[in-house]
């Protein structure tokens, strides 16, 4: 039986108690978000989540020059999900691409951008997944890779040689904005996984600003990714660093609009950053040198040739199919009515040697970029039923060689192999 005594100082205690409780449980939520935040700068939802399918419940097929892998359930089911991982656990499938059981990641995983980020934001990462979504009973799907190339162990010997296990260390000599920025692009942002070219071990050829292949554009997944560097023609060199900002806001600016994954990035990730994180990205990535590009001369818009050419369409094939086809958005100019409608004059995407993004985005067009939760007013349609290969080959190499944008040719043959690729993988 309590003695008054002991009854008055649990009375007292209680009320010292509850704040600290109330405190650590507002802590506890503070975390969660701010790891919500950071999977959003992340885009994880876009990999781990197929079509029609659940948040982070995985399925989703990516092609790999060795076969097509689908993307893991990492939601917090304990037995399909990662409800059972430690923090350990989760950290090193995060950063070295080996998971609770062992068996190691295939490299479509950024985990060697995500080595570099911190402890803090990893922490943070973790109390999202675990507390902050939704558990999906899903199972894993196994690859469609062949039998040896399978085998994981030799994941073993490429970490060995291409993983860099150093979290991102601020550089000497740049401001906090500039060190943010590169924090995001480098890390949870992992822009080098698409826009820098891969080796023969599918390595990315550079993780950073000091190496000259970092951000100079690479292809993927039937996609060119585009140069991000300083570089005139096909990179930010006529892009202020507003116009980078704006793209990232809202996938469109005076000099392009976003395609293919970059839309699922708009859509997902980039448009739902703060302001600051934003501005520090397009302060990084606009103190880029230029490189990689064309090597060619510096653009220079003119109309004259272009518009004499489409005044006769019947003489050219590409103007014809132009005429019919493309001019009553993109215009006889070639300026489109950005950011609206894409412009193709000085676009360094229709500059660039590699055609592959022309010829999807004709054959596929866009999928539906969504702004605070406005769909874009004009996606791209698909012409894959309506032009054939050498039609499409003849309207591209019109528009790369129109107002001055200098571009080569455009062969129906790839026009054909890009229509086969990405046709079997729907």
């Amino acid at each position: 039986m309590m003695t008054g005594r002991l009854v008055a100082a649990i009375g007292l205690t209680l009320p010292l108690a509850l704040p600290i409780s109330a405190r650590a449980a507002a802590a506890d939520d503070a975390l969660v978000a701010r790891g919500a935040y950071l999977a959003k700068v992340g885009d994880c939802v876009a990999c781990h989540s197929a079509p029609k399918g659940k948040p982070f419940a995985g399925g989703l097929p990516m092609t790999t020059p060795m076969g097509r892998i689908y993307t893991t359930n990492i939601t917090p089911d304990p037995d399909t999900g990662i409800g059972k991982w430690s923090e350990e656990d989760f950290e090193k499938a995060l950063r070295q691409g080996v998971v609770k059981d062992g068996h190691n990641l295939y490299p479509a995983m950024p985990y060697p951008s995500y080595a570099k980020v911190h402890d803090d934001d990893v922490k943070a990462l973790y109390a999202y997944f675990m507390k902050g979504v939704a558990p999906v009973n899903q199972a894993n799907r196994e690859s469609d890779i062949p039998f040896p190339l399978n085998m994981r162990w030799p994941l073993k010997i490429w970490n060995a040689v291409f993983l860099d296990k150093g979290v991102y260390q601020d550089k000497s000599g740049r401001d906090v904005a500039w060190n943010r920025g590169a924090y995001i692009v480098q890390g949870l942002g992992h822009c080098g996984s698409c826009h820098t070219a891969r080796g023969i071990a599918f390595q990315e050829k550079a993780l950073d600003e000091t190496g000259s292949a970092y951000l100079t554009g690479g292809v993927l997944d039937g996609w060119f990714a585009s140069n991000l560097t300083g570089e005139h023609n096909v990179g930010l060199g006529r892009w202020s660093e507003t116009d980078v900002t704006q793209f990232l806001k809202t996938g469109a600016n005076t000099h392009a609009s976003a395609f293919g994954s970059m839309t699922d990035v708009i859509n997902n990730s980039t448009q739902a950053m703060n302001d600051e994180d934003v501005a520090a990205m397009s302060r990084y990535l606009k103190s880029l040198p230029a490189a990689g590009g064309t090597n060619g001369p510096r653009y220079a818009y003119d109309p004259k040739a272009t518009k004499v050419s489409l005044t006769h369409p019947a003489n050219d094939a590409g103007a014809k199919v132009y005429t019919a086809y493309c001019m009553h958005c993109h215009g006889v100019d070639g300026m489109g009515y950005a950011p609206l409608l894409a412009p193709l004059a000085g676009n360094p995407n229709v500059m660039e040697k590699d055609a592959s993004s022309l010829i999807n985005v004709t054959l596929n067009g866009t999928h539906d970029l969504v702004v605070q939760g406005i769909p874009a007013a004009y996606p791209m349609p698909k012409y894959s039923p309506v032009l054939n290969d050498q039609q499409i080959a003849d309207v591209l190499t019109f528009i790369r060689a129109g107002w001055n944008n200098g571009a080569p040719a455009v062969m129906a043959l790839d026009v054909a192999k890009l229509r086969k690729t990405t046709q079997a993988a729907k």
